[in-house]
């Protein structure tokens, strides 16, 4: 027989059941139902449902048939009209027969059939050889999963699981001591660089938490709605499934718990934890599945990972999701523990169907990741079964819980306050080195700026003065070699011998001139106007004419005593006569004087 595809929903007076069964003998199909019972049969489906309220036959039901979906619906009157049935959607729950709620009649068959094996057992054999009888103690193995139900199962396993869990060998560690060593392997995983790195640089974590994943949307639609009327409402209203997770849900075989009060507490505290885990993954891929999915929710999730049982409150469980959190995965921030935290208490607030969705949600991806499918069976399994039964006050009172709870950075034990306040310390530092190392340069580049004006200003007035100082120097120069030249001339002029016109050599002392008074009357002569100059040598070459002209002795004494009484530049004699009468130069002055150039023209003419 082939357990349906079904659907139900309800109002104030009717529940509706819409089952699909394509490819059935329509004509032949039959419907039972009274009071928690429903039974529907169309070759070769087959259902049996146990409904949360009672329903009666006075009538009003109705069924139809569409041929074109396959598709019968079935509306059948609430016995109480405006009774809400709650729980419809827990499809695992409603495939239950009524019988097996309860665990205890299975109890009893069991031991029932027990003794009647007894009773049929064939007659004891006295005569059997006997062994000595060796105590041999079982190995105390430490019970974990679901409601600490399991046991052994990575014993036959270690090495095809060794990369599910953290701990090795968790048949023969206590709880305690699992929690010790997930306690130090959190603190020797822990990177201070890594967290504040993220810490400092959180672009892409105010990026991430920006996302809302669907609770949210959900969450407001419950919050407005309660907030316009004061009637309860159950989370099927805002939650759907999808057929996927319908189909899952029909696959799951119903089972009850047998659960003590420490059993059932781990069992809450466990299902905060991995809720926790499924919040950080949604967040931080932004509710798309990769690779790394089933490595973030079973890493971040001790009750996962370390099998761990010893949770005393929820705060343990928000200090070991925190905790985890800022030591193995990508993204290691605080901000994400606190989404991670409100995103939890949004989903129990929905209710148990929105926690189921999350819990199918994790299914589904262990079941694709091939060394995590373990933790389904151990685990996720359980849960998805077990949480339609909870009562909605017992998951409420949980939220109620959760969101008294507060969690902190001091909580972490990781020291997290002093490294972000040594962090700005540090940080301050470099930007009051980096601004005094700005400042000294920008003094730096001035000063070199200053220098470089001042050499440039030095250099400038250097050159001004050297250029003065060679202007100085040449107008010097040039002064004094006119000086020196007119000085060579009067030295050349008393140096030569004066040839009288008797051909007797005339002493240069009535000549002679001192240098300084030279020097003077070079400077007079050069502040001389040219045309007194001129007149001046008009007036030298005339006497000198008329000496030529004139006797020896009129000629010298006239000479003498013109050049005596005028003296304006000292005028040695030109030239002498040599033994034969004839007149040449003496002593050739360096540089041509005009006066001699002209007294021999004047002389070669006559």
């Amino acid at each position: 027989m082939i357990t349906p595809a079904f659907e139900l929903t309800q109002d104030p007076d009717f529940l509706t059941i819409k089952i699909r069964v394509p490819y059935a003998k329509a004509s032949e199909f039959d419907i039972y139902f009274e009071g928690e019972d429903f039974k529907f049969y169309a070759k070769p489906y087959f259902l049996r449902l146990t409904l949360p309220g009672r329903i009666v036959e006075d009538g009003r039901e109705k069924a139809s048939y569409n041929t074109d979906e396959g598709t019968f619906t079935i509306q059948l009157p609430k016995e109480v009209p405006g009774q809400y049935f709650e729980g419809l959607d827990m499809l695992t729950s409603l495939l239950a027969p009524k019988k097996s709620r309860s665990a205890k009649p299975l109890v009893e068959e069991m031991a029932a059939s027990a003794e009647l094996s007894e009773e049929n057992e064939e007659e004891f054999d006295w005569e059997m050889e006997q062994i000595p009888y060796e105590e041999s103690l079982p190995p105390l193995q430490h019970p974990y999963g679901f409601g600490n139900l399991r046991s052994g199962v990575f014993q036959r396993l270690q090495d095809e699981l060794s990369d599910v869990i953290d701990i090795k060998d968790p048949d023969q560690t206590p709880a305690e001591e699992r929690r010790r060593k997930r306690l130090a392997a959190e603190a020797a995983k822990f990177e201070p660089d890594h967290y504040l790195a993220d810490f400092f640089e959180d672009e892409a974590i105010k990026h991430l938490l920006k996302y809302k994943p669907w609770w949210i949307d959900a969450h407001k639609k419950m919050t407005a709605l309660q907030g316009e009327s004061h009637q309860e409402h159950d989370s099927p209203t805002f939650v759907v499934f999808s057929e996927e997770e319908r189909e899952q849900m029909r696959k799951f075989t119903n089972k009850s718990y047998l659960l003590d009060k420490r059993s059932r507490r781990h069992v809450y505290l466990g299902l905060i934890d991995i809720l926790l885990a499924y919040c950080y993954e949604i967040c931080v891929n932004e509710g798309d599945k990769n690779v790394e999915s089933s490595w973030n929710i079973r890493k971040l999730s001790a009750t996962l990972c370390w099998l761990e049982v010893s949770f005393s409150s929820i705060h343990d469980v928000l200090v070991s999701f925190g905790r985890r959190v800022l030591c193995y995965p990508l993204y290691r921030h605080f901000e994400l523990v606190t989404r991670a935290f409100s995103d939890t208490v949004m989903i129990l607030q929905l209710g148990k169907a929105a926690v189921l969705k999350c819990l199918l949600d994790i299914h589904r991806i262990f079941m694709e990741s091939d060394p995590a499918y373990i933790l389904n069976d151990l685990f996720i399994t359980d849960y998805c079964i077990w949480i339609q039964k909870v009562k909605s006050k017992k998951l409420a009172a949980l939220c109620e819980s959760l969101q008294k709870t507060t969690l902190s950075k001091s909580h972490m034990g990781l020291e997290l306050e002093e490294l972000e306040a040594a962090a700005v310390l540090v940080q301050e530092e470099e930007k009051a080195l980096k601004a005094a190392g700005t400042v000294s340069k920008q003094q730096l580049l001035c000063s070199e700026s200053e220098t470089s004006d001042s050499e440039e200003s030095s250099s400038t007035s250097s050159s001004e003065t050297e250029g003065s100082d060679s202007d100085e120097q040449e107008s010097s120069t040039s002064e004094d070699g006119e000086i020196n030249s007119f000085q060579g001339m009067l030295q050349e002029e008393r140096t030569a011998p004066l040839i009288d016109c008797n051909g007797l050599r005339q002493g240069t002392d009535t000549l002679a001139m001192e240098v300084g008074d030279g020097k003077s009357k070079v400077s007079l002569q050069s502040t001389t106007p040219p045309g007194k100059l001129v007149e001046e040598l008009e007036m030298q070459i005339q006497s000198a004419m008329r000496l030529s002209e004139q006797p020896e002795g009129l000629a010298t004494e006239g000479c003498i005593s013109q050049e005596q009484e005028e003296n304006p530049v000292p005028e040695p004699d030109r030239f002498s006569e040599d033994a034969a009468g004839k007149g040449n130069f003496l002593e050739v002055s360096p540089k041509p004087n005009p006066l001699l150039f002209l007294c021999s023209t004047n002389e070669d003419e006559d």
